[in-house]
């Protein structure tokens, strides 16, 4: 099966953090296929000075799609991030989003749809996230949506023009 992961880092060395992501990810998930450069981004959905950084990227995986989620959050706390100190700041702030050493989302699992409690794919919200769509669409930019059923970079052009008008 091909995954399609999304790491993110807002750490000071954002990244290195983000290439020891994809090391352990790919020891753990299986080779890496593809992957996108490192790209900038502003926080999505809560206010921090530090800048992230993101990178998707394509594996080939024996693992089924839950197996695949195990494995990114055992890396995500390999390389150190730490939910109950997240958890704490969301708390103190009342955003629903923190900074974090790291974060791993499954973007896509083949061309599968799921949704169980614990795992839903593809990524609910990565039509409303340019810092997801910009990377996806750097080494695959015509891949369909399963849900939406356009591609992404159909999705990245419509949400940066409803961002664009938006602003005006």
């Amino acid at each position: 099966m091909r995954v399609v992961l999304l790491t993110g880092s807002n750490a000071p060395s954002r990244e290195t953090i983000l290439e020891l992501a994809a090391e352990l990810l790919e020891q753990s998930v299986g080779p890496i296929l593809s992957r996108s450069r490192i790209y900038a981004s502003q926080a999505w959905g809560f206010s921090s000075d530090e800048p992230f950084a993101n990178q998707a990227l394509v594996l080939d995986t024996e693992l089924s799609p839950l197996e695949v989620l195990d494995a990114a959050l055992a890396v995500e706390q390999q390389v150190g991030r730490n939910r109950a100190q997240e958890q704490e700041q969301k708390q103190i702030t009342g955003e629903r989003y923190a900074s974090r050493v790291v974060d791993v989302d499954v973007m896509f699992c083949d061309d599968e749809i799921i949704s169980t409690p614990r795992l839903k794919v593809p990524h609910p919200l990565l039509h409303e996230r340019e810092f997801a769509l910009e990377p996806l669409c750097e080494i695959m930019g015509h891949y369909r949506h399963p849900v939406l059923r356009r591609s992404l970079r159909d999705i990245y052009q419509e949400l940066k023009e409803k961002q664009s008008t938006d602003n005006v």
